[in-house]
């Protein structure tokens, strides 16, 4: 892999300032890649820079996954900073912990569009670059997404993103283009920050175990893609 400033691979990461996106965006960066990274709080991504210390390797773009406008601004602006875009990887995404019985529609609804909805802006607006690039997609999935957990609308909207992968995959067959769905089962992040009761009781991953699985992905050589990784904490039953 070349580290040259020209040669470098580019990857844009949506929800790249903290959890698995954190820890796919220094990996990537040990591994010399210019990486953008997109997220909501723009104190967090700056905090974030400045501790990875990247320099001009590392862009920031705050803004919503499930906003059109975002997505674009960030993919463009990737490429007018770096010349090309070779891989993107979407990681925003989070869960509302609650169930169909008790939850609130309108957190569901903003957990739809951003689950999935923001993948389907990002591919639409990184597919040109990509295609010229002859890059790959990582979607990043659950096992919430590979076997239903009862009543939790998170799970719906993950199922949606292992259709979506295929959907895509098909899409772009035959064009350069890799697809991979990453899906993870249970991890000790951010992810759990807003259930009452933190991380459930049992086996868990870092998110630096799953950040391996994405780059892994993205470093198929050429001609090679792994369309579906399912990863588990030894000892997760679901």
């Amino acid at each position: 892999m070349s580290t040259s400033a020209d040669g470098a691979p580019v990857t844009l990461v949506t929800g790249g300032g903290s959890g698995i996106g954190a820890a796919t965006t220094r990996i990537l960066l040990d591994r010399g890649h210019r990486v953008a990274i997109t997220g909501r709080g723009e104190d967090r991504l700056k905090a974030f820079a400045a501790d990875a210390g990247a320099g001009d390797a590392l862009l920031t773009f705050p803004g919503d996954a499930s906003d059109p406008e975002a997505v674009g601004a960030a993919v463009d602006g990737t490429v007018a900073a770096f010349g090309r875009l070779d891989h993107v990887v979407a990681n925003a995404g989070f869960s509302t912990h609650d169930d169909l019985a008790n939850g609130d529609p309108e957190r569901w609804r903003e957990m739809l569009l951003t689950n999935v909805l923001g993948p389907a802006l990002l591919v639409r607006a990184a597919l040109p670059a990509l295609r010229m690039a002859g890059g790959r997609i990582v979607l990043v999935g659950s096992t919430a997404g590979v076997k239903n957990t009862p009543g939790n609308f998170y799970s719906v909207t993950k199922f949606a993103v292992t259709a979506l992968a295929e959907n895509v995959r098909v899409l772009v067959t035959g064009s350069g283009v890799g697809v991979t769905l990453v899906s993870p089962g249970r991890v000790e992040s951010p992810f759990w920050d807003s259930r009452q009761d933190g991380v459930p009781d049992g086996p868990v991953m870092t998110a630096e175990n799953v950040a391996e699985s994405i780059v892994w992905a993205l470093a198929q050589p050429a001609g090679v893609e792994v369309n579906s990784v399912v990863l588990r904490p030894s000892g997760q039953v679901h």
